[in-house]
């Protein structure tokens, strides 16, 4: 049942919950992660916030770790609402008992929201639709707010999820194109990691919160502060600021880069390069796999190709 004491909303983007590192992180990211959402949840609770996931709560859709899932029944407390991102899902856009997701759902931990599932309450004593299109799902092209509220004395403010490739400045690989959509007077978007300017079209703006953690080394992740968007609503309108979680530095979550070339042509220095890797090898291998990208050159093919499939079968991909 929905609340009506709700101070605002709390957008929490893109959680990547696995039981294994990623990348060239060193730190106890299962646990890390969690912490991160668990803190993000709390932080709702204490400000009256409405929370809400932005899809891709999990990186992979199955297998996930019986620990973690029991560690999610524990933390998923009261009411947060959610889409569901490409990585919830496995091959097919659409969430199936199989994934793990869903078992949240079932037992009531997450609820799911679409456009013919809105969640409609009240929020500071204003009106509010907080709707979605998960992933795949089309984005509509316009909404009548009117029509899931009984009173039309107010138009409630909609606040719309998603989970796309948006088109904003910072993200090229965009597809979807911001345009104003009458009906929709914000709309959240997960599935880009880092934050970007909100852009408004219209009546309708557009936001970019990142994610809550950093999961790859890049020069743009070390820009990223780890956050969460904290929307507010007051006079009909609606305030958002950003919320910095609780992080290490960015040195003290992934490994050194690894060496971008070898000193010495050779194999000697080949095997040198390999060595100096032990000190930052990666659960996933990811440090191996580029060092080999930058160095299986000066091989023949097919030595080159026995020593990429050797890396995929240690890194069991």
């Amino acid at each position: 049942m929905s609340k009506t004491s709700y101070h605002g909303l709390l957008m929490i983007g893109d959680p990547h919950l696995e039981g294994r590192q990623p990348g060239f992180r060193k730190d106890d990211y299962p646990n890390v992660i969690l912490d991160k959402l668990d803190w993000s949840l709390a932080y709702a609770r204490e400000h009256d916030l409405l929370p809400i996931i932005l899809g891709d709560l999990f990186d992979k859709p199955r297998d996930n770790p019986t620990w973690m899932i029991g560690k999610l029944f524990e933390i998923l407390k009261g009411e947060i609402l959610s889409i569901y991102g490409n990585h919830d899902v496995h091959y097919q856009p659409e969430l199936t008992e199989h994934d793990s997701l869903s078992l949240l759902v079932k037992a009531g931990c997450l609820r799911m929201v679409s456009a013919d599932n809105p969640w409609v309450g009240v929020v500071n004593e204003h009106p509010v639709i907080v709707s979605g299109s998960s992933y795949r799902q089309e984005i509509p092209k316009k909404f009548d707010p009117l029509s899931f509220v009984a009173s039309k004395k107010q138009t409630p403010i909609v606040f719309w999820l998603t989970h796309h490739d948006i088109l904003i400045p910072g993200y090229d690989e965009g597809r979807v194109k911001p345009s104003e959509i009458p009906g929709i007077d914000v709309i959240i978007n997960g599935h880009i990691h880092r934050r970007l300017e909100t852009v408004q079209k219209g009546g309708t703006h557009w936001l970019t919160p990142g994610n809550i953690s950093r999961r790859s080394r890049s020069d743009a992740t070390r820009e990223h502060i780890p956050s969460v968007l904290r929307i507010d609503v007051t006079d009909n309108d609606w305030q958002a600021n950003h919320i910095e979680i609780p992080h290490s530095a960015f040195e003290d979550v992934f490994h050194d880069a690894v060496i971008e070339t070898v000193p010495e042509a050779g194999s000697s220095a080949f095997i040198a390069g390999l060595s100096e890797l032990q000190s930052r090898r990666t659960s996933t291998g990811a440090g191996l796999k580029e060092f080999l990208k930058q160095n299986l050159d000066q091989f023949e093919s097919n030595v080159a190709d026995e020593i990429w499939k050797l890396a995929e079968e240690v890194t069991h991909e």
